[in-house]
């Protein structure tokens, strides 16, 4: 499983969330591609990139001299999934808690 700190970390940037969503949406960008589009310049992309990388949620590939990148769902479907599973967990227990201060 991902790790949800990390992905959450990575998404917590305004900038990166709008990059990883144009990845998204785009289905696979440049850093040059995205920087056309966004008020940063291209390294910034690139940290960003890099950064979103590091928590899985985008993948590179080598075409010729550009570097592709395509953004990866799993790791956000496991960060979903986790903090589905906490709030389960939290509902229960304030349940519980609701059901004691009423008896």
């Amino acid at each position: 499983m991902a790790d949800p700190g990390a992905i959450f970390g990575a998404l917590a940037d305004d900038t990166r969330r709008t990059v990883f969503v144009r990845v998204a949406s785009s289905g696979q960008a440049t850093a040059s591609e995205l920087a056309r589009d966004l008020p940063v310049t291209r390294q910034a992309i690139a940290k960003h990139l890099s950064l979103l990388a590091s928590a899985g949620l985008v993948e590179s590939e080598r075409v010729g001299r550009e570097t592709r990148f395509h953004a990866c769902g799993e790791p956000l479907r496991e960060a979903i999934d986790w903090m589905a599973t906490v709030g389960a967990r939290w509902d229960e227990r304030l349940a519980l808690l609701a059901a004691l201060a009423s008896s």
